[in-house]
């Protein structure tokens, strides 16, 4: 593997650009390829077999496009198949859940932890099992909060609705005194803000995009893969729907211009092939 190699990043759509953004501002010498699956997101209602085949996919598409190392930036398909991807491929894959339980773990002063995530992420309770796995004495709570991706993918964060949407989804949690939430979605850093006015200031927010990226870093360190070349980076974004809609909020979010194309999903036997047009 070469160490100018680029870093495969994917998420069920524009979510993962959160830790696009961190792998940015870590890592400014790597290339990235990034694949937002914005034509069957979201992934957080799905069966977990389904999950598994379109991580699958995307991963197999990154991969034949050389890449280094594979970031599942989206927690439902960590959750579902991080395993799977890491048997298959032998180059190195994160996923974002462990990165997320650590520092949720470092910042908890009262070891009383909330994780909010989509219905998948939460039933799978990957996050209290991974957070007792480090550290059994924690208290952790989940609440599923469906229609924020939605709220995301559509650009309605703003909106009034919207927020009360998330002041609805939030309330049972709020009661919950804790003093340390984990956004448990790549989407969710996304609503930072408005998150952080319901559940108030002293609750600590985690983005788990952070330790994703650190863990990155580390591991293309020990394996000697790091770019240490200055050429010009030619990062690539490609999506299955919204071409459009996912360059005007990742150009907002990333503040640089992205170059995005549209990747046809256009065989419908198993396993599915790509088509970039």
């Amino acid at each position: 593997m070469m160490s100018n190699a680029p870093i495969g990043l994917f998420d069920s759509g524009i979510g993962g650009l959160t830790v696009v953004q961190e792998v940015f501002r870590q890592l400014p010498q790597e290339e990235i390829l990034y694949f937002g699956d914005t034509l069957r997101c979201p992934y957080g209602d799905r069966d977990k077999n389904e999950i598994i085949r379109f991580s699958t996919e995307i991963g197999d598409f990154l991969v034949n496009r050389g890449v280094k190392l594979l970031i599942i930036a989206c927690n439902t398909a960590t959750a579902t198949s991080l395993s799977i991807l890491q048997q298959r491929y032998d180059i190195p894959v994160i996923g974002v859940i462990s990165p997320g339980s650590r520092a949720a773990i470092s910042m908890s002063k009262t070891m009383r932890v909330g994780v909010i995530g989509t219905r998948v992420t939460v039933a799978s309770d990957a996050y209290a099992k991974e957070i007792h796995r480090l550290n059994p004495k924690l208290y952790v709570v989940s609440q599923a909060c469906p229609e924020f991706v939605p709220i995301v993918e559509n650009d309605r964060i703003e909106t009034e609705a919207s927020k009360r949407i998330v002041a609805r989804d939030l309330a049972s949690i709020s009661t919950e005194n804790i003093d340390t939430l984990i956004l448990g979605c790549t989407h969710y850093p996304l609503l930072k803000h408005v998150i952080q006015d319901v559940m108030g200031s002293r609750v600590q927010l985690i983005n788990s995009a952070e330790e994703t990226a650190r863990e990155a870093s580390t591991i293309l360190s020990i394996k000697n893969l790091l770019n240490e070349r200055r050429s010009e980076k030619r990062h690539k974004f490609f999506v299955s729907a919204n071409v459009d809609t996912f360059r005007m909020i990742g150009e907002r979010w990333l503040g640089r211009k992205l170059d995005v194309e549209l990747v046809d999903l256009f065989n419908s036997n198993q396993p599915r092939t790509f088509r970039v047009i």
